[in-house]
């Protein structure tokens, strides 16, 4: 694969600690969940910039693939969800759930586009696909 788009980011201090894009778009404070055993607080956290990376590209595939097929959506979301655990072999995973909201269409193109969406188009569904279980769910 030859990339289209290449970008960088740098952590410093981990999950407490702050993260920076080299292009200076990105610069934002990190926080440890309290399910983590951290305090919380105003930071983000590697899930959440996951999961908004996720169904960002997610929802752009959708639309992608709708505009390919011709198809017209009137409004579109995806919410995804991200959670972090143990795993029975050692160290943490992940699982992942996209709950995806098409309008303008029915439900088989819906369907169909979002399916095509996860099973081709999206780099994170790919880079998953294998490794990491992801629900996908049209509503």
């Amino acid at each position: 694969m030859k990339p289209i788009y290449t970008t960088k980011a740098t952590v410093t201090g981990g999950r407490a600690g702050k993260a920076k894009s080299s292009d200076g778009n990105l610069d934002i404070e990190l926080s440890v969940p309290k399910e983590f055993g951290g305090p919380g607080g105003k930071g983000t956290n590697p899930e959440q910039l996951f999961a908004a990376g996720y169904a960002a590209c997610f929802e752009s595939a959708v639309r992608h693939i709708a505009s390919e097929q011709k198809k017209k959506i009137t409004d579109a979301s995806v919410t995804a969800t991200v959670g972090v655990g143990p795993r029975k072999e050692g160290g943490f995973g992940l699982a992942v759930s996209l709950d995806v909201t098409v309008k303008g269409m029915d439900k088989a193109d819906a369907q169909t586009i979002i399916d095509l969406a996860h099973n081709v188009v999206c780099p994170y569904s790919n880079a998953l696909r294998g490794n990491v279980d992801v629900k996908v769910k049209l509503h």
